[in-house]
């Protein structure tokens, strides 16, 4: 994208937030896929990882006896894209016995009052 672009406004900022755990629904694999064609056209993009959600980023998955591929290593080649703002809620770690240390990826731990305002600073925000 040339400065000209970039300048004139070209640049959204997206946010992606998870809120389902990572199988037995399509939303964590979608998010993940679109996070990464956002990425790919260099928009400025933040994953946000609320309720059920904050289990995509868990450590450890093993997906055998639900017969579907882990794709939470995908998770680890978000830097690469350039995809380096990651959030979690505070209270959704806490209230499912986890912490940052469970987590394959660094995140930014936030409160929920946080993340709001997070989002209130997005063009688009988008759910799954």
């Amino acid at each position: 994208m040339s400065d000209e672009m970039m300048e004139g406004g070209a640049v959204k900022k997206f946010c992606y937030v998870n809120r389902k755990a990572p199988y037995g629904t399509i939303y964590a694999l979608e998010s993940l896929e679109v996070v990464l064609i956002g990425a790919a056209f260099e928009q400025d993009v933040s994953l946000v990882f609320i309720d059920d959600g904050v289990y995509q980023l868990v450590k450890g998955q093993d997906t055998a006896d639900i017969g579907m591929k882990n794709f939470s290593p995908t998770y680890r080649a978000l830097e690469m894209y350039d995809v380096e703002k990651l959030y979690v809620e505070k209270d959704a770690l806490e209230a499912r016995g986890l912490s940052e240390e469970d987590l394959l990826v660094d995140v930014q731990v936030m409160s929920r009052e946080e993340i709001a305002g997070l989002m209130e600073e997005q063009d688009v925000v988008l759910t799954f």
